[in-house]
């Protein structure tokens, strides 16, 4: 059977009190091509800002286990009966990390996104090869070059997260985190029709791309209190709609309080599994009718997101390229916020 290299969180460190794991580059059997799987050339595969959480043991799962989900490549093989999407060997690709079953209650009711039997992070994408089943692959849209390409996942959650939002032409909103999702969220607000967006980051370099990207207004949190700052912005009405996509439990408490009476709140990050959040219903709920409401993955965003991808300044968010073999140091960069986004090259012939 072939081998492959692959990016695992392999160990525990030791005598480190937060057990976060080391990420080191594993040679593992090559996955088999069922009928209907695609097998990918992987080209490159970003860091997600969930993955970190992951190296510091979030979800307390057993090491050795491989990550990476956003991924582009080129296809190099087609199971036999993989034909349902008219998918060639040659295709530059992206997908979507779930596979889901369509036949369990949740699938059945328009919630794939809670899918009883989704594959998940089986195939991690950190390698040299990946092996999707037929429905998880999308072909890339031409002219959109595989390092764009591989934001395709985390566009596909910016455009569910403005699905949510149900925006009205016009309204203000505002966007608390400046990493990839927000500024992939400002982007797709811009197109949507809002008329006024503010961004709430405190990294200088991350404000600034608010503003290339179309921010109207941009706050430092560390410099001034959010509320005053949105009374300032907004009159004191509030925004009509606000994001968070910091996943930070110091930024999220105060979201409610600059969100307009009859507004949404849109808790769109990963946070602590154990982390809390005050909430006065009466003041929120109750009189100030506001719709809160989170989200995990992005079903059914995958084909809009791919029709968006040539339209996204994404030049910014690919930038930064790690090789396979230098996977620690790409996530020690991205712990330190060095960069707004890091690609990790997995295979050096494909551009």
């Amino acid at each position: 059977m072939k081998s492959i290299r692959t990016v695992k969180i392999g160990s525990l460190r030791e005598k480190d009190p937060e057990k976060r794991g080391r990420i080191e580059v594993w040679e593992v059997p090559e996955d088999p091509v069922g009928p209907e799987d695609v097998k990918i050339k992987v080209a490159y595969c970003a860091i997600c800002g969930s993955d970190p959480h992951l190296v510091e043991g979030i979800f307390g799962w057993p090491v050795p286990f491989g990550m990476g989900h956003e991924v582009s490549g080129v296809i190099v093989e087609l199971g036999e009966r993989a034909t349902k999407k008219g998918l060639k060997v040659g295709d530059r690709v992206s997908g979507n990390f779930l596979r889901f079953c369509g036949t369990c209650y949740y699938c059945q009711n328009g919630q794939q996104q809670f899918c009883l039997h989704a594959d998940e992070s089986n195939h991690p994408g950190y390698s040299e090869y990946l092996v999707w089943h037929e429905s998880q692959v999308y072909r890339l849209p031409d002219g959109v070059s595989l390092k764009k390409g591989a934001l395709l996942e985390p566009l596909a959650i910016a455009v569910r997260a403005v699905d949510k939002a149900e925006l009205k032409f016009g309204q203000r909103v505002a966007v608390s985190g400046g990493g990839p999702i927000g500024l992939l969220i400002l982007q797709s607000l811009k197109k949507s029709g809002a008329t006024d967006i503010t961004l709430i980051e405190p990294i200088a370099e991350r404000r600034a791309l608010g503003a290339k990207y179309g921010a109207s207004h941009v706050v430092d949190p560390a410099a001034e209190d959010v509320r005053e700052a949105a009374a300032r912005i907004t009159g004191g009405l509030g925004f009509d709609v606000v994001f968070d996509c910091s996943g930070s439990p110091k930024a999220v408490y105060s979201l409610p309080y600059i969100t307009a009476k009859g507004g949404r709140l849109i808790y769109s990050a990963m946070y602590p599994n154990d982390f809390e959040m005050p909430l006065n219903l009466y003041k929120f709920c109750y009189y100030n009718e506001l719709t809160i409401t989170g989200m995990y993955v992005a079903p059914y965003a995958f084909p809009r997101a791919a029709q968006l991808l040539p339209d996204m300044d994404l030049d910014d968010l690919t930038s930064a390229v790690f090789e396979l073999d230098d996977a620690a140091a790409a996530f020690e960069a991205q712990v330190s916020g060095k960069y707004p986004k890091i690609l990790i090259r997995c295979n050096r012939d494909l551009e």
